[in-house]
């Protein structure tokens, strides 16, 4: 009756009736999922997107597959904006989801089919998904977090991710970066790990910088390229000469009044220089008279407040960004400074070394060995553009998962075990008899369909899944956690093993998929929206 009722209002709309909606839902779900199938666990594939520009992007990482793909169906867009929103959430999972809502409506077609009414499946993945959450609370194990635990964690997630040299390099880079920047009683800003690449040797050659790493340099050739025991100034100070708000103009008659108009506009400028300069004489002196001086301002210096600065063997950076205005103190300490009126020993920042790297046409400026810095660098170095990115959206997922640990306090064994133990747990006699009728076809359909990730673990591998699975089952039913060994295709233990997934992670997963699966479950027909954009005929046109 709707669709007709919508063929009467516009002959020309677009409608799927009942059966024809729920089967192009279905036919969307499984066709993404086949997609981003293969790039699942450490044995996974890449996929290599190609735009417009012919600009090529090399990638197994979920989130940046779905933003980057050009998708047209209007349900596998759902599907994707709804897993890219569990990367913003969670940090990672997004193939995870896009399998497991897959495979909730493969196997709710199999009911379908069969004259099993759609509501009837969703009440049971409701009833099912807050079991497994309950599950999920039992199944998690809380423990302190040390530097062994995280190292585990954050190896895990990057080895889905890069391959196992890469991953042992940056695992240890990743860990110290958040543990450098987490603070007792506040939360973890991960802003503070600045991301810096730089297309230079090979991956392996990537490192934890424990400053900042700025990427342009000085701007003078008489500058010093290095010093050691540094005072660092951070200014936010016009050294140049600036033009007025208003427009306005200076009329001379002489070529004196010209030059002492130029003279009195330096000025201006020249007291300032002054007073910085008097402040490195002040402090560079006595025992510290080998320390170098720094001077990093977030606006403009001229010329010839350059050539003044050199003189005095300061070395200056110009236009640093704001971002790095805030990290320079958190690294070195000190206080950034708006004027020159106020300025004492008290408002520097120490850095035990600074200086210049040239790499071609581009300059980075290196800030190191700092006193306890609360904000550092990751330096990442690939021979190309493709491995850079690779790598930093790596990076990325590994800070956010060892940034979950540390809040959760708690973490899930993975290797597909916890899939394994609750689809055990909610095919249990016990709970299937606390929901009535046939909405425990539903319960069935969530707990087969959680098996889609060992298999896909098992199949990347280059195993059967269905021997895996015998094995896995086997060793939860005898009490035993049990996960998949990708080297050996046996059952190992992966908390033994030091693989653990999200606790977060794994709750968003459960939570997500349901709700996807049951709203796309729940649609009966499917019409484009809109206004027609034909227009309606003139009188006496035919």
């Amino acid at each position: 009756m709707a669709s007709s009722a919508v063929k009467l209002a516009n002959p020309n709309a677009e409608v799927l009736r009942r059966g024809d909606a729920l089967a192009m839902n279905i036919h969307s779900a499984r066709g993404l999922q086949n997609v981003l199938r293969s790039n699942l666990s450490p044995r996974g594939t890449l996929k290599l997107l190609v735009d417009g520009a012919n600009q090529l992007t090399l990638t197994k990482d979920g989130k940046v597959l779905l933003s980057q793909m050009q998708i047209t169906n209007p349900v596998a867009v759902m599907i994707a904006r709804a897993a890219t929103a569990q990367d913003d959430v969670a940090g990672d999972g997004t193939t995870g989801l896009v399998l497991l809502v897959g495979e909730l409506l493969k196997q709710a077609a199999v009911y379908v089919e069969e004259g099993l009414h759609p509501r009837v499946i969703t009440d049971g993945f409701d009833a099912a998904k807050a079991e497994a959450l309950k599950f999920l609370e039992q199944f998690k194990q809380t423990m302190e977090m040390d530097r062994e635990v995280l190292c585990s964690v954050a190896r895990t997630a990057l080895r889905t991710k890069l391959q196992d040299t890469v991953a042992l390099q940056m695992t240890e880079a990743v860990v110290d970066a958040v543990l450098a920047i987490k603070a007792d009683g506040q939360p973890i800003d991960l802003f503070m790990v600045e991301i810096m690449k730089m297309q230079h040797r090979t991956a392996t050659d990537s490192r934890l910088v424990r400053g900042l790493v700025l990427d342009h340099g000085a701007r003078h050739p008489d500058m010093p390229k290095r010093l050691k025991n540094c005072f660092v100034l951070t200014l936010n100070v016009s050294l140049e000469y600036e033009k007025t708000e208003i427009n306005s103009g200076f009329f001379y008659s002489s070529a004196e009044q010209r030059d002492r108009l130029i003279e009195s506009e330096r000025r201006f400028v020249d007291d300032k220089l002054r007073k910085i300069v008097d402040l490195k004489n002040t402090v560079c002196s006595g025992a510290d008279k080998d320390c170098g001086f720094v001077l990093i301002n977030q606006k403009g210096i001229d010329p010839m407040s350059l050539d003044i600065l050199a003189k005095h063997n300061i070395l200056a950076l110009r236009r640093a960004k704001r971002r790095n205005m805030e990290r320079l103190q958190l690294c070195c300490g000190g206080t950034a400074q708006n004027s020159v009126e106020d300025l004492s020993p008290q408002v520097l920042g120490r850095a035990g070394s600074v200086y210049e790297h040239v790499l071609g046409d581009n300059k980075y400026t290196f800030v190191e060995e700092c006193r306890e810095p609360r904000s550092v660098t990751i330096l990442i170095k690939g021979p190309n553009g493709h491995v850079l990115q690779q790598v930093q959206d790596a990076v990325r997922d590994g800070l956010r998962a060892v940034k979950n640990a540390i809040e959760d306090r708690a973490l899930v064994p993975g290797a597909g075990a916890f899939q394994v133990a609750c689809r055990q747990h909610l095919l249990r006699p016990e709970f299937l008899r606390t929901v009535r009728g046939k909405a425990q076809m539903g319960i069935r359909a969530f707990a087969e369909a959680l098996l889609v990730i060992p298999k896909t673990i098992a199949t990347n591998g280059g195993y059967d899944p269905m021997d895996v699975l015998v094995a896995l089952e086997d060793e939860v039913q005898d009490g035993h956690v049990a996960g998949i060994d990708l080297n050996t295709g046996d059952v190992l233990d992966p908390a033994q093993e030091g693989i653990w997934d999200n606790y977060r992670v794994l709750r968003q997963q459960l939570h997500s998929c349901a709700v996807i699966a049951t709203n796309l479950l729940h649609v009966d027909e499917v019409m484009r929206a809109g206004r027609a954009s034909i227009k309606a005929p003139n009188p006496g046109e035919d």
